[in-house]
């Protein structure tokens, strides 16, 4: 007698992965792990360098994804893994390894809350991302923080070097950066600036005069960009209190006062 088959169910079929925008994270894993290797070398400029290329590929996958319609949950959380270690460990590793050593204990604990910072980032980010506004990130970037400490060794090596201070400035900047990730500071997405989407003239000329500046001086500009964006979260969160007081003291004014008898 034949054996019957079991039929399976429909729709418990094995499924796929997307494989181009995988690839990219993929890529951007590896820069970091690269990073690490070049940081513990002491090559402290190709592991900065290496952390700029894993941001370029990790704003890749997200694009493309969004583009060829391929998300998938299987992506975001391999997105967030290859994050924390392109963006938490391997900053941490280079700022240790370049300014902080000297600080001991003191130093890899600074690094270490760097890492658990961006990890908590990271978790919130997954968490709320389907309850937040798109336009606007809950605490700085992880990838902004990382390219923070990345533009900063390209920066003192074109200027040629920071003064004697410079591992002070080092650990309180990694600290201020823990800081901003785990806040509550808003800062810009740029999800909605699709580039296949017509945009003003003016938008098209500003993007040539950027590229333009940093073309010029790709080490300072690189890094002066990435400083206005850190202080662009602050700058928006004072003036939409400066805005909301402004108008609560409008509606204040507005209500009638009744009279006492």
């Amino acid at each position: 007698m034949k054996s019957k088959r079991k039929k399976r169910p429909k729709g418990t079929g094995k499924r796929g992965i997307y494989i181009l925008p995988n690839l990219l994270t993929s890529a951007s894993l590896f820069s970091g792990f690269f990073a690490i290797i070049a940081a513990i070398q002491g090559r402290y400029e190709t592991a900065a360098i290496a952390i700029l290329i894993s941001f370029v590929f990790d704003g890749l996958d997200g694009k493309i994804a969004r583009l060829t319609h391929s998300t998938s949950l299987f992506g975001s959380e391999y997105d967030s893994l290859s994050d924390l270690v392109a963006f938490g460990v391997a900053p941490g590793i280079l700022a240790f390894q370049w300014a902080l050593e000297p600080f001991g204990r003191l130093g890899w604990l600074a690094c270490f809350m760097y890492v658990i910072c961006g990890a908590l980032r990271l978790a919130r980010f997954n968490v709320q991302k389907n309850y937040v506004d798109s336009n606007f990130f809950k605490g700085l970037p992880i990838p902004a923080a990382a390219c923070f400490i990345a533009s900063l060794v390209l920066f003192t090596t074109a200027v040629g070097g920071l003064p004697q201070l410079k591992h002070i400035l080092i650990i309180i900047l990694v600290y201020i950066l823990s800081f901003l990730m785990v806040s509550s500071i808003r800062y810009p997405s740029f999800k909605e600036f699709e580039l296949k989407k017509q945009k003003p003239f003016n938008v098209l000329v500003a993007t040539i005069l950027v590229l333009v500046v940093v073309a010029y001086k790709p080490k300072i500009m690189l890094f002066f960009i990435i400083v206005t964006y850190i202080l662009s979260g602050p700058a928006i969160t004072l003036y939409r209190l400066r805005k909301k007081k402004a108008t609560e003291d409008t509606l204040l004014k507005e209500t009638p006062t009744v009279e006492k008898e």
